[in-house]
């Protein structure tokens, strides 16, 4: 299966409702390639600090992997030849073109990529799904486990006088997400709490009306046989 079906409305990941999700509402207009230089950059980070992850793929170098962050209007293209590698923004991924789409949350995507969470439990939930060449994916899983990738750390040693006040800037917007989160799951909560009681009330007067029509039947039948 590839990106393209998983754009259609059939993904095999429900989006989160999170600050992600209306971050992604927010990107919709906007054009990939506007995105690009900040995935060159990452590349490029990734390639000087952590070239091991790359050397670790040279088998599966034609493997391309899609990664799709089903909260955002966009996919990602890995091409992992050590050699040449790209890491492009596409809006959907062609049938044939990889080998692979790992399929998740971008909040869930990066803790796998930074070694925070365990990816085994995380695809045995479904909280991110696999389809095509599991092989590919185990490999790209096992390249990046243990290579301390710290997306903030790694951007933030690039940027020379200006790295103190990143990483503040980066704890104070991952910290005002962290609030966001929680405000969403109340909102979420909130919302979803009538509709799950009335579901319950419905269930409840649905079975009861099943009782007394069986009730009715049993009747029936014996005043037939009477």
């Amino acid at each position: 299966m590839t990106q393209a079906h998983a754009r259609t409305g059939t993904n095999p990941v429900t989006p989160p409702f999170s600050p992600v999700l209306l971050l992604g509402m927010a990107l919709k207009p906007f054009r990939p390639a506007a995105l690009q230089p900040l995935f060159d950059a990452m590349l490029s980070v990734v390639r000087r600090r952590h070239p091991d992850i790359l050397e670790r793929m040279a088998d599966y170098a034609d493997k391309a992997v899609c990664i799709d962050p089903v909260d955002l209007p966009f996919v990602i293209l890995l091409e992992p030849n050590p050699l040449d590698p790209r890491l492009t923004v596409r809006r959907s991924i062609e049938p044939g073109e990889v080998a692979a789409t790992i399929h998740g949350p971008l909040e869930m995507l990066i803790a796998l990529a930074e070694g925070k969470v365990d990816g085994d439990a995380l695809f045995f939930s479904r909280r991110l799904v696999i389809e095509g060449d599991t092989e590919v994916v185990v490999a790209l899983r096992n390249a990046i486990d243990g290579a301390g990738i710290d997306l903030i750390e790694d951007i933030s040693t690039q940027l020379g006088p200006l790295a103190r006040p990143f990483r503040g800037l980066a704890g104070a917007a991952i910290g005002l997400m962290g609030r966001m989160r929680e405000d969403f799951e109340t909102l979420r909560a909130a919302i979803i709490a009538p509709a799950v009681k009335d579901s319950a009330n419905q269930g409840a007067r649905i079975a009861q009306l099943e009782g007394e029509l069986k009730q009715l039947r049993k009747a029936a039948r014996r005043g037939g046989v009477a």
